[in-house]
């Protein structure tokens, strides 16, 4: 639970091995009073580096086996990382990119990747706030993107599955409102990750270390959305309102 200061005390982290996820980590780690950190993730022994860091500087860290694709296990998952104690914080930082020109041509490749970042992660969202709601409190951490906000024709699945996605914790964060329940929507432009690694950077291109400090920035902020760099928000206020010959441009030369 929250100490008598409100520093979060244990964290989960669905997709363990995020780089993005592990950064919010640390992030709390040199802010807040942790005690556990749950690392979940497809291979828990991905996760042994980092466990390691986190001992490193006093902090208890395990792993367990978590798939985004077996949504009948995910409340088993978050009642594990509960079995201690309340869990106070749960970042929700599974996603994969996909090869786009796979994408564009292979239904099956389609629907795995959108079974992953919108179907498994509405599940796993949904398990925690249904958590949350047992222990009275909590704050759950969406990472989105805002690659979801006005979805690429070159990069339309990946997109659909964070608007998707974007939304359901936007509906959340409102069904939730006045719960002692907190609802945090991280919206990163292009950041740099192994996951991103070869790409061209957009513009406004960030590094995990510094989406993990808007986060928290913004979780002690009590904010419901926080950008990632903060001036996204008035470059998609423009976007969003191109008409779609102009968007169609714009988002080729993107």
């Amino acid at each position: 639970m929250r100490d008598a200061l409100g520093a979060v005390q244990r964290v989960l982290v669905l997709g363990g091995t995020s780089e993005i996820g592990l950064a919010i980590v640390d992030e709390l780690v040199s802010s807040a009073r942790l005690v556990e950190v749950v690392l979940a993730c497809r291979d828990p022994s991905a996760a042994a580096p980092a466990i390691e860091r986190l001992a490193a500087v006093g902090v208890s860290a395990r792993s367990v086996a978590f798939d985004a694709r077996a949504p009948e296990t995910h409340a088993a998952v978050l009642d594990d990382a509960a079995s201690a104690g309340d869990v106070d914080v749960v970042v929700v930082a599974v996603g994969v990119l996909g090869d786009q020109e796979t994408l564009r041509r292979d239904p099956v490749a389609t629907a795995a990747l959108v079974n992953v970042n919108l179907a498994g992660c509405a599940s796993a969202m949904v398990a925690s706030a249904a958590l949350f709601e047992r222990q009275g409190h909590g704050r759950l951490v969406v990472l989105s993107s805002v690659a979801g906000l006005r979805v690429r024709p070159s990069n339309a699945v990946y997109g659909s599955t964070k608007a998707g996605l974007d939304g359901l914790a936007l509906a959340l964060a409102d069904s939730l409102h006045g719960s002692g329940i907190g609802v945090v929507v991280v919206r990163p432009g292009f950041v740099h990750t192994r996951m991103t690694a070869g790409l061209d950077p957009a513009p406004l291109s960030t590094d995990p270390q510094t989406v993990a400090r808007l986060t928290v920035e913004g979780m002690r902020a009590g904010r419901t959305v926080v950008w990632a760099p903060r001036s996204l928000r008035w470059m998609f206020l423009v976007l969003r309102a191109l008409p779609a010959p102009l968007w169609r441009v714009v988002s080729a030369r993107g």
